[in-house]
């Protein structure tokens, strides 16, 4: 079985609600945080599968098409391997949120999924997220949770808390 990284995409891997942009929804608008690019080369390099598992409630309300969203991804996951990082997958739920989905973080479906996919062991993967429901989500799946955050924030209850994807990975490269 392999061991695996399931990465959130805003506010882990690119920029959402700030000055430059609120939302993302064409690939101009994907801005990525310092040091994510050298984060998952690292964590590819220490032979860690990653994912990629998000929230897209945008689409289900007709913020943005599924093709757009795929435009987006494609220049997410074509950037991330320029720069030496290797993304399996990405899932994303397009459920509209409160739908009741069985994908849609908290609930961990995309996880899970990927696992029966791919072989994983959860219990030696990792869940990296910026909200509670990513941190809900790998608990709920088995996997150890890494909250990204300036500070801890004890309800979230998340085994590990960096400021950084790129703090982060060199943790779990060690």
């Amino acid at each position: 079985m392999n061991k695996a990284v399931f990465l959130d995409r805003d506010g882990v891997i690119n920029e959402v609600k700030t000055k430059r942009v609120k939302f993302v929804n064409k690939p101009e608008q994907f801005y990525f945080l310092e040091g994510v690019k050298e984060a998952v080369k690292l964590l590819t390099a220490s032979g860690y599968q990653l994912f990629v598992v998000t929230n897209q409630g945008g689409v289900g309300l007709g913020y943005l098409s599924h093709e757009h969203l795929q435009t987006i991804h494609e220049y997410m996951v074509g950037e991330l391997e320029t720069a030496g990082g290797k993304i399996y997958e990405v899932s994303c739920c397009t459920h509209k949120p409160h739908e009741g989905c069985a994908c849609r973080k908290p609930e961990p479906g995309m996880i899970l999924n990927l696992s029966e996919k791919y072989d994983l062991d959860l219990s030696s993967s990792f869940m990296i997220g910026d909200r509670e429901p990513d941190i809900e989500a790998g608990r709920k799946a088995g996997c150890k949770t890494i909250l990204i955050a300036d500070a801890p924030f004890p309800l979230f209850h998340a085994d590990y808390v960096f400021k950084t994807l790129l703090e982060a990975s060199k943790f779990l490269v060690k």
